[in-house]
């Protein structure tokens, strides 16, 4: 079968399309032949530590597709099933996935949809349920809510009945974001948006931040949190690793600050969110109210074009590698 494998020496990293052996399901996982695959930014950042020096992996983390054959143990899903999930080398012809990180997709959703769905958005709802315990009514904040988890973190805060600012440096994405009910767009990739987070917020300020972009912007993502806000750090887009944090702010105004990354958890760790999800979060995606936003689903061969448009930053919501003809 075809499969994209990335080699890193731990400074560079070069792509290339494999011809390897069709793996086989063991006893808790399943075989799918991939119908469409998410891309994630951080798989092909370097820095993140997804990637060894002089070793060879398969690519891709999130998938959708159609279950082959399923191991010994396999008690949830049969063949034929349309699923949906994370899995390792999801850019490939057939993927294994474990049964306990593994999802039915639903019927309402493309292959395209459900493959964009599982990894974004377990991440973006540890952020503002698990750990974020957003409420109806309450503000959030999204730095870089035109990125794909910006797009996820807007759809689903308003499902649940939150007001949304966010921040991006393209206008003409948040005036797309208008129509996804994004309640203040501020058009800026700088430390600025205290005052217009202020006045929109009559003073009080937000009660949860889900900051994308990283340290460029952290001391003010902490200047305009509420009393007893949380702020949530899942990305660094900016290359910026190190802020200076407002203590008296975080003592004075009872603030919440955590991280969200799947890069030291284990496997089990990770399903932990799973039944939570399905509860929650499944049924507004069933009822059209949280839809993953394609921005363009891009051939199986020409996944240097889909990785070249993502870093290029010109896209709205996700871009997907369709499954092989």
């Amino acid at each position: 079968m075809k499969s994209y494998w990335m080699q890193s020496d731990g400074v560079n990293a070069q792509i290339e399309l494999r011809d390897v052996e069709q793996p086989k399901p063991g006893p808790d996982q399943l075989l799918i032949r991939v119908k469409a695959a998410g891309l994630n930014r951080g798989e092909f950042i370097l820095g993140h530590g997804l990637h060894k020096a002089g070793a060879a992996k398969q690519i891709g983390m999130e998938a959708s597709g159609e279950v082959v054959s399923c191991g010994s143990a396999v008690t949830g899903f049969k063949v034929g099933d349309r699923v949906m999930g994370r899995c390792t080398g999801a850019f490939a012809e057939y993927a294994l996935m474990t049964e306990r990180e593994i999802m039915h997709a639903p019927k309402s959703l493309s292959w395209e949809q459900a493959a964009a769905l599982p990894l974004t958005s377990l991440v973006v709802f540890d952020m503002l349920v698990l750990q974020g315990h957003v409420k109806a009514g309450e503000w959030v904040l999204v730095t870089g809510v035109t990125s794909g988890v910006g797009v996820t973190a807007l759809a689903m805060a308003k499902a649940l009945g939150a007001k949304v600012i966010g921040t991006s440096g393209s206008q003409e994405k948040l005036d797309q974001l208008r129509d996804q009910g994004l309640d203040l767009g501020i058009c800026t990739r700088a430390p600025n948006f205290y005052d217009a987070v202020m006045k929109k917020t009559e003073g009080k300020g937000v009660d949860l931040v889900i900051n994308t972009v990283g340290g460029s912007v952290f001391a003010e993502c902490v200047r305009s949190m509420a009393f007893q806000g949380r702020l949530a750090t899942v990305g660094y887009v900016d290359g910026v690793l190190k802020a200076e944090i407002d203590i008296e702010a975080l003592h004075a105004k009872r603030l919440s600050l955590f991280g969200v990354s799947n890069k030291l958890r284990t496997p089990e760790q990770r399903a932990e969110s799973l039944p939570a999800f399905k509860e929650k979060i499944l049924p507004l995606v069933e009822a059209g109210r949280v839809i993953p936003m394609i921005y363009k689903t891009i051939p199986f061969e020409n996944l240097m074009e889909a990785k070249a448009m993502m870093d290029g930053n010109q896209h709205l919501g996700k871009i997907v590698l369709a499954g092989t003809p």
